[in-house]
């Protein structure tokens, strides 16, 4: 976690907002508690909560200024302990304003100890024209721990007629395991580049669910196949490298893109955590 007096200076000479939030969740004979939560700046998370049993314990992360403009730099760190289970979710959808000739910033830090998991499925996150994002992803499993995580981002706003032609968003992400790299991806996506088949090929929105964990059966592979099939046609694929199963969609609706990680979701948690998908009730409010 960044110095909080750092961050207090950069607030103090920028009107950009400077956020960060620590939270540390831990097994208490079979429940998991959230046992600490720092933050500075506007990041919050609301109360435990606990939809399924003790053993899974929900929080729902918090930016209470409702959307993210040039300057600003968000940091988020979160840890899992031994045998601990995790789920982290939004309100909403994460809105990233027009830049002011200020780059903004989100790093995420995930943590997984031994046999602990972790399922981190925020809501969709709306770029606005002009926008200037670096976004890191970083995630640390330890032996036997799994990560399930999804990620659905909307290039400008196709319900105001929006395209997003000028901006410029930055990825990193990683997973790995036991200090070993088995997954990164880094992506850049500039705007009114987004048509060519080497970015989004036309489309709007895209969306992934990465998923590490013990290798899925190629059956479960061919399950999420079919459900997407069953829905319509779908610009979608599935695939799976060692201990990483990866779904990707392209399209130019979130609803749609929400739809189909949710399917993919359902089939993915039974197997890698023994536990049949409860869709969290804030993605349906």
């Amino acid at each position: 976690m960044p110095d909080c007096t750092v961050l207090r200076d950069l607030a103090a000479s920028s009107s950009a907002w400077q956020a960060s939030l620590t939270l540390g969740f831990a097994d208490d004979a079979g429940t998991t508690r959230l046992l600490d939560k720092l933050h500075y700046g506007p990041l919050r998370v609301q109360k435990a909560l606990y939809p399924e049993d003790a053993r899974v314990c929900q929080a729902i992360i918090v930016h209470p200024p409702g959307g993210v403009v040039g300057g600003d730099q968000l940091e988020i760190d979160i840890g899992v302990g031994d045998r601990a289970h995790a789920f982290i979710s939004t309100p909403g959808a994460a809105k990233w304003y027009q830049a002011n000739g200020k780059v903004s910033r989100q790093s995420v830090h995930l943590h997984v100890n031994q046999d602990a998991a972790l399922e981190w499925l925020p809501q969709e996150t709306i770029f606005f024209d002009t926008a200037d994002v670096v976004l890191d992803q970083h995630v640390e499993l330890a032996a036997g721990a799994t990560f399930i995580g999804c990620e659905i981002l909307c290039m400008g706003r196709r319900g105001s007629g929006e395209v997003f032609n000028s901006g410029r968003i930055r990825q990193r992400s990683s997973i790995r395991r036991e200090g070993r790299l088995i997954w990164w991806e880094q992506g850049d996506m500039l705007g009114g580049r987004l048509a060519s088949p080497l970015a989004l090929n036309g489309r709007t929105v895209c969306a992934t669910l990465t998923a590490a964990g013990k290798p899925l059966p190629a059956a479960v592979l061919n399950e999420i196949r079919a459900d997407i099939a069953a829905d319509g046609e779908h610009v979608f694929g599935v695939t799976q490298t060692k201990g990483v199963l990866v779904a990707r969609h392209l399209g130019d609706d979130s609803e749609t893109a929400r739809r189909l990680m949710l399917n993919v979701w359902r089939r993915v948690r039974p197997h890698l955590l023994e536990r049949e998908a409860v869709t969290p009730r804030i993605w349906q409010t």
